[in-house]
């Protein structure tokens, strides 16, 4: 059985991101008057960070969020071995809390999968 090699997004962004959502979800509270019906169910996706990875054995592995760990995506057989795809990485969060992640792979500009874990946004 072929082990893979597991891509890593930057920690620190990710950090980043979730400040940057936390901080917007805070605001949103601040600017609410007592009493609001709010119009919001405070869902919201934060792009954290895009990496390059190399197909291997037609998958491309990840290491993933938010105690998601590890996981491996099967891409289209016309996605060439060594082929370097861009995966994106997109933070869900309920009222800046983190609960999800996105991600999504793509070649030269097309998307060829979007699968997203937790909660969605």
């Amino acid at each position: 059985m072929a082990t893979h090699e597991h891509a890593s997004f930057d920690s620190e962004i990710i950090k980043q991101s979730l400040a940057a959502a936390k901080a917007h979800s805070d605001e949103l509270h601040a600017s609410l008057a007592p009493g609001a019906m709010e119009l919001t169910d405070g869902a919201m996706m934060i792009g954290a960070q895009c990496i390059s990875v190399t197909v291997k054995n037609h998958k491309v592995c990840i290491n993933l969020p938010l105690g998601i760990g590890s996981k491996c995506f099967t891409v289209p057989a016309w996605v060439p071995e060594g082929t370097a795809v861009q995966a994106c990485l997109d933070i869900c969060t309920k009222w800046g809390i983190p609960c999800g992640v996105q991600v999504t792979l793509s070649v030269a500009g097309k998307l060829i999968l979007k699968k997203s874990f937790g909660c969605s946004c």
